[in-house]
């Protein structure tokens, strides 16, 4: 586990760790919900051994990142997250990065990806094309698929908000053994990525993520403009390898697999047979592999 350095945003102390030579070209590695860094240590070494600087940020909610003031909405929405990758790579003089991520870090580095395409030298999304469609979430999906979003729904209650600020340990730890069924994960392992969930945003950012993306909350007035570019699924011109666990079972196979159409650069799908829903952690050296060939 490299140190813990921190850099200030328009929002955030963003706090984040940083590993390999200095002078190597930057990856900026990101995680989603209900995960955090830990989930690179074993891709970490792989890409620092072959000459990347590795960042891997905590996001908002997570760890020591804070919401700077106590007067700032505590939004999760996509254009926030999006936004505070955008000025991770200011705020470390990053002209452009590769960026590889999975759940909300995918989404993140989608956003850029897509409306900031100068800085991005190349793109690792898991599940495909992680930009939201709010206007067509209130269509209702399949029933399977609805199934599997029911903690999305739970934490669109109060009831829920009160079960994810009291359970969040044990709902979490849950949600990791839903959405990757074949990772035999230890409690050591769980226990070092569930501290990052005692930040005292961490709650309120992922109960408006929820709410937001169904349009059942309002979003923070400063990204509307962001969130109106999202609105038209920009596509993504920058050259992207797509990684879709085999064994994802909140977000299938089958939902990547009519992705290419938002990709006009150079695209692959690479289908990680028996891994879940958190790939760099499940299988880091094929994920690791998968940044390496994205970068070349």
């Amino acid at each position: 586990m490299a140190n813990v350095e921190h850099v200030r945003t328009s929002v955030l102390d963003l706090a984040y760790e940083q590993s390999g030579p200095p002078d190597g070209d930057p990856v900026v590695l990101l995680h989603g919900f209900p995960y955090d860094p830990r989930a690179f240590d074993e891709v970490v070494p792989v890409l620092a051994a072959a000459g990347l600087r590795c960042i891997v940020p905590y996001l908002r909610g997570y760890g020591g990142t804070r919401i700077a003031s106590p007067g700032t909405m505590r939004s999760g929405q996509q254009a926030a997250i999006g936004h505070d990758l955008l000025e991770l790579l200011d705020a470390l003089s990053l002209r452009e990065a590769v960026l590889a991520g999975f759940d909300w870090g995918a989404r993140a580095a989608c956003i850029v990806a897509a409306l900031w395409p100068g800085r991005v030298r190349a793109l690792v999304s898991c599940a495909g094309y992680q930009i939201q469609d709010i206007a067509a979430a209130i269509k209702p999906a399949d029933p399977q698929s609805e199934h599997r979003y029911w903690y999305q729904y739970y934490l669109h209650t109060e009831r829920g908000r009160a079960g994810l600020a009291a359970n969040r340990a044990e709902l979490c730890r849950l949600l990791w053994k839903l959405w990757s069924p074949t990772w035999a994960f230890d409690d050591a392992t769980y226990a070092r990525s569930a501290a990052s969930f005692d930040n005292p945003d961490f709650v309120d950012v992922a109960v408006h993520s929820y709410r937001h993306r169904h349009g059942n909350a309002a979003g923070d007035a400063r990204y509307a403009e962001t969130e109106a570019r999202l609105a038209a699924q920009p596509a993504i011109e920058v050259p992207a390898i797509v990684v879709q666990g085999g064994a994802d079972d909140v977000n299938p196979p089958s939902l990547s697999a009519g992705h290419a159409k938002y990709f006009r650069g150079r695209y692959e799908r690479r289908v990680f047979d028996g891994v879940g829903h958190n790939p760099p952690q499940e299988s880091p050296r094929a994920f690791a592999q998968a940044v390496m060939d994205a970068a070349a």
